[in-house]
């Protein structure tokens, strides 16, 4: 009912405006509009979009001093993030979905992760120091975009031009790590810097680096040279270190671009053992070390784009990606009394390299009014685990090392039709030809409507589909308590969604601007591959089945006014999930009733007319998680009811710019509520048989400041 009457309120306090007025609001929305690439033949205005595109600019990205993806995405609606303080990985879960559903893309390239391309990004390796802007599509988009686009896509836009002759920039940022900060051996330290230059008005070349260093989170342990054998040794969250460089070198001509992106990343993250191990010194005083690991994780990422016309008619857009990610394991030993390590040994456990390539066609057609994409999609991806990762299983289910190859081959083809300037129409089909499991298929329809007044109706219905990763497909892990096993017989996930969406912009004789948005989503996913407990005595069996079926509806609105120097954002979001798990070898399942969760985001900024200077309030309520899970009582296995307990986060920073704009100062502080966990009870099972008490989630390690200083010197 909220939602209805925000909706309501928005849609209908819209002043008339006069025909002078309609004619300068008409100016400035051709100067003001947003241009979007993702899901697009070409770039075009987001009015102009069938898809409802949602965009986080770099100006709230620069607002947020936001120094990687989990920053932004904090703030977003229908999104949360799952952090872990014990590999310092952060992951995006949309619509109740884990990352496996939701793909990211870097200009229009899936980004490689341990599992696959696009999914299971760890945000925290995503860097925004070379970001234009960040759009996202929710739904299943698995025409334009392939496997895994399930909940939808994120496409980070990097910079490719620059709007002087020479550019430079070089940032240092302090931030502390809740209560805890000193220039070495505490806090966040970061440094980047960045050189852009237009040789002339056809070639362009950029270069930069950045480094951020996580020196951990003590919280109540006392750090690596704890000499102290209690326990206490290490740190509650692990360094990290974490370098990348870029470069780009692009050449554009009249209606031909062809650029060249090469990203180079590293991560050191290390492990120190609570254990200390003695040595006999005699005649002095036993001395001490520790069995100690690190995790090294190298990425390289190529990207070669070209787009331009064919025949002096047709539009074309092509894109080659190689990238290869690599993760080490080096185990060592730590003497306490020297502070230096010995016996390092260093080997490789995981590795993931793809060559990938997607092109389209359009503009077949003399006819404005109706064109034709056609494109393709090639994914050759060979992913190595070696037996100390965790142990994984070959066909004849013999622990040891695995080496695999997943190939997919893809066309699609996308049908834009407009019947008028305000009706269009746009359907879709893909065919996927699959190396490992059966060929699959997607389609898609969308409808644009722009009515009188500025009110823009959308409606879509899409499918898609995720394929099993390589946990689910070869995992294998036995001991005298446990078994789980993957399975190779596992097929893909498929989903179809729907949306309704309906948006409107007007502009007041005072000058306020008011755009509301109201959507509505609902999502199927059909063989939802979950890990089943399959018997309890005299171990606990566990295998990756196509068992589940998941079900999500939401509705959401938001709400966006400017004035004068103000900006002010709230949103709303009503998520309801209804999973089916049933457990076949057990003849038990799971109640199939819709549970609900309720998230709200804000944001406020204003900016100082004398001075520029801006104060920006971010706020985001996430509301009570409700989820069934299967569980032994030690005899038999039941559904359990778990609930996450609501929780609120809040950013707030002050932006400051001197010296003609060539030294910005941002201040601010993140998770201001200090925020470091929330209870996950779990009540009874769906028989009220059972109940037991709660867990903390690990969400963070409380409040934190920084300061961020950036000087840009730019000259013709």
């Amino acid at each position: 009912m909220k939602i209805k009457i925000i909706l309501f309120i928005a849609l209908v306090f819209c002043e008339t405006l006069s025909a002078q007025e309609k004619q300068k609001d008409s100016i400035r929305a051709n100067e003001l509009s947003e241009v979007v690439v993702t899901g697009q033949f070409e770039p075009q205005s987001i009015k102009k979009s069938v898809f409802n595109v949602r965009v986080i600019s770099e100006q709230d990205i620069k607002q947020l001093a936001a120094n990687n993806l989990a920053d932004v995405l904090n703030q977003y609606l229908n999104i949360s993030i799952r952090t872990s303080g014990s590999d310092g990985r952060s992951t995006v879960s949309m619509f109740g979905l884990d990352s496996q559903y939701f793909k990211i893309l870097v200009d229009n390239v899936p980004l490689i992760s341990d599992t696959g391309m696009g999914n299971n990004v760890d945000l925290t390796q995503v860097n925004l120091d070379d970001v234009e802007r960040i759009e996202i599509i929710e739904g299943s988009m698995g025409v334009t975009h392939g496997a895994n686009a399930v909940t939808g896509v994120l496409n980070i836009i990097t910079k490719k031009k620059a709007a002087h002759k020479w550019e430079i920039s070089v940032t240092a940022q302090e931030e502390t790590v809740a209560d805890e900060f000193a220039f070495f051996d505490k806090g966040r330290h970061i440094q980047s810097a960045k050189i852009a230059h237009n040789f002339n008005e056809n070639w362009f070349v950029s270069i930069g680096g950045n480094r951020n260093d996580f020196a951990g989170y003590f919280d109540d342990k006392k750090g690596k040279d704890y000499a102290v054998g209690n326990g206490l040794r290490g740190y509650s969250w692990l360094p990290k270190e974490q370098l990348v460089g870029n470069a780009l070198i692009g050449y554009k001509k009249n209606d031909f671009r062809i650029f060249y992106k090469f990203d180079y990343y590293s991560e050191n993250v290390d492990y120190y053992n609570p254990i200390l191990i003695p040595q006999v010194n005699y005649p002095f005083p036993e001395t001490y070390f520790a069995n100690d690991k690190r995790f090294i994780s190298n990425r390289y990422y190529n990207h070669l784009n070209s787009y331009g016309k064919l025949f002096s008619k047709l539009n074309y857009n092509v894109s080659i990606s190689h990238q290869k990610q690599d993760r080490d394991i080096e185990k060592f030993n730590y003497q306490m009394e020297t502070h230096k390590e010995w016996g390092n040994d260093r080997k490789t456990y995981q590795s993931n390299e793809v060559l990938y390539s997607t092109g389209t066609v359009n503009n077949f057609f003399d006819d404005k009014k109706v064109d034709l994409q056609i494109g393709y999609e090639i994914t050759n991806e060979n992913g190595f685990y070696n037996s100390a990762s965790g142990s994984f299983k070959d066909d004849q289910k013999q622990a040891k090392d695995v080496r695999a190859r997943l190939e997919n081959y893809d066309i699609f083809t996308v049908a834009e039709i407009n019947f008028t300037d305000k009706f269009s129409i746009r359907p879709g089909i893909r065919y996927s030809f699959q190396s490992k499991f059966d060929n699959q298929y997607a389609s898609s329809l969308g409808l644009r409507y722009l009515f009188k007044r500025g009110l823009e109706a959308r409606a879509s219905i899409g499918s898609s589909y995720r394929t099993p990763n390589f946990d689910e497909l070869y995992t294998y892990f036995v001991d005298s308590n446990h078994n789980v096993q993957g399975n190779q017989n596992l097929v893909p996930e498929t989903s179809t969604s729907y949306e309704v969406s309906l948006k409107r912009s007007c502009r007041f004789n005072s000058g306020a601007q008011l755009s509301s948005n109201l959507a509505v989503t609902y999502l199927d996913v059909d063989d939802r591959i979950s890990l089943v407990l399959s018997q309890v005595v005299p171990t606990q069996n566990y295998k990756y089945l196509n068992i589940d079926k998941y079900q999500m509806w939401n509705i959401s609105s938001t709400q966006q006014f400017a004035y004068k120097s103000w900006n002010a954002k709230v949103g709303v979001a009503l998520v309801g999930i209804s999973q089916k798990i049933d457990l076949a070898a057990l003849d038990i399942s799971s109640d199939d009733n819709f549970l609900y969760s309720l998230q709200l985001n804000s944001s406020i900024s204003y900016t100082l007319p004398k001075w520029g200077t801006m104060f920006s309030a971010y706020y985001k309520y996430n509301g009570k998680e409700q989820r069934y899970v299967a569980a032994s009582d030690g005899t038999n296995t039941q559904f359990f009811l778990t609930e996450l307990m609501p929780y609120s986060w809040m950013d707030a920073s002050i932006r400051q710019s001197f010296f003609k704009k060539q030294l910005d100062v941002t201040i601010g502080a993140r998770n201001i509520l200090d925020v470091k966990s929330v209870t996950l009870t779990q009540g009874g099972s769906s028989s009220g048989a059972h109940s037991s008490g709660g867990t903390d989630v690990l969400l963070g390690y409380g409040r934190s400041y920084f300061l961020k200083l950036t000087y840009n010197l730019n000259f013709n």
